[in-house]
């Protein structure tokens, strides 16, 4: 199978890393939603070997993740689940949380769906990483990100670019407090959340 590559994952799996390692430095795994090509599962796995990194995204993308595995040879890899955040979850609970550039492509229905799912999953003290671009206060934060989101609209008038307040309101009813706001190259971010330990 020739695997597909994705030219953005390659450009930001490097700087998502240097976030991601001091943060999961103590975590024992990591589920993924929305792994796509699973480029960034087979880096970060390889870069943190001490992780269990659980892939999952929508049927349509097992084959591909699971294909890039089985080359990768690593162990901490896992086989892909299938998540479909319209599905029941086929995760019990996480430790921790990590998703690039999904909420954006996703309806806002969809993205209230993803948040209740963590909500209902993930264990308290757990990490919640999002990266991708976002809006402050209704407003692009570049030229770029407004072109990106004219583009998105036009593939799909249920895609956009979220606004960051609408994030941390959501993220807030679940139980979820922002423990970081880091800028990232390209104008993206990577917000991460926190669920307290009760």
């Amino acid at each position: 199978m020739s695997l597909p590559f994705s030219e953005a994952c390659e450009k930001n799996k490097q700087p998502i890393l240097e976030v991601i390692r001091p943060l999961f430095e103590k975590a024992v795994s990591v589920v993924e939603i929305g792994s796509g090509t699973g480029q960034h599962a087979e880096f970060f796995a390889s870069s943190m070997p001490a992780i269990h990194w659980q892939p999952t995204d929508r049927a349509e993308h097992l084959a591909v993740i699971e294909a890039r595995r089985q080359a990768s040879g690593l162990s901490n890899y896992f086989p892909p689940l299938e998540l479909d955040v319209n599905s029941d979850w086929p995760i019990q609970q996480a430790d921790n949380i990590f998703t690039a550039n999904t909420l954006h492509i996703m309806s806002w229905k969809e993205v209230e769906k993803l948040f209740a799912g963590i909500g209902r999953v993930l264990l308290d003290g757990g990490l919640v990483c999002l990266y991708g671009p976002f809006n402050y206060q209704g407003q692009y934060s570049s030229e770029s990100n407004a072109r990106f989101d004219e583009w998105l609209k036009q593939q799909d008038p249920n895609s956009a670019i979220r606004d960051f307040e609408a994030i941390e309101r959501l993220a807030g009813r679940v139980g979820l407090s922002l423990l970081q706001d880091i800028a990232m190259p390209a104008n993206n971010r990577c917000l991460v959340f926190k669920k307290p330990v009760r």
